[in-house]
């Protein structure tokens, strides 16, 4: 009878996110244009679901994919070419906010940020040298703010167990 159960609990937890396109456009929109599939994390539903739970730093859900060797994908490494994938979906529900690039180190990170109420959605993609990760995270505004107004104290708000001596 356990078993059942928790698989009805995972099932719950994994339709919550069903209307959120974005983040299984943008994994698929990559896996097609690069020729490249994410790489399979074991129990991430399990993860999913004790973070929807637990709501850890106001967290109470999220998604993330993997890419592993991406670097090898041709084309990968024209920023404007991966500029204008990322554009594609900017969209009403989901915002462009902060666009880095790093020449040196030859990465690029985006983050869009959805409808702001008392949770807000937030899709950051990150693209290293050889690797690239998608997360899609809703957050409570009040805990984001607070961590935002100081960002030096987000150590406490993300581990509040941990001492301050260290």
């Amino acid at each position: 009878m356990k078993a059942p159960g928790i698989a009805l609990l995972l099932a719950a937890a994994s339709t919550a996110w069903a209307g959120d396109w974005e983040f299984d456009n943008v994994v698929r929109a990559i896996e097609q244009h690069y020729g490249i599939k994410r790489t399979h994390i074991p129990l991430m539903g399990f993860a999913n679901f004790v973070v929807k739970v637990a709501r850890p730093a106001g967290t109470s859900g999220f998604k993330l994919a993997v890419f592993e060797d991406i670097g090898s994908a041709v084309d990968f490494r024209e920023q404007d070419e991966l500029n204008q994938l990322m554009n594609r979906f900017a969209s009403r529900d989901l915002r462009p906010l902060v666009r880095v690039r790093s020449r040196g180190k030859g990465e690029s990170t985006y983050i869009y940020s959805g409808e702001i109420g008392k949770s807000t959605r937030m899709l950051i993609a990150n693209f290293g040298r050889n690797e690239a990760a998608i997360i899609e995270v809703k957050v409570n505004i009040d805990t984001l703010l607070r961590t935002l107004e100081q960002p030096g104290n987000a150590r406490r708000t993300f581990y509040p167990t941990t001492s301050s001596n260290r």
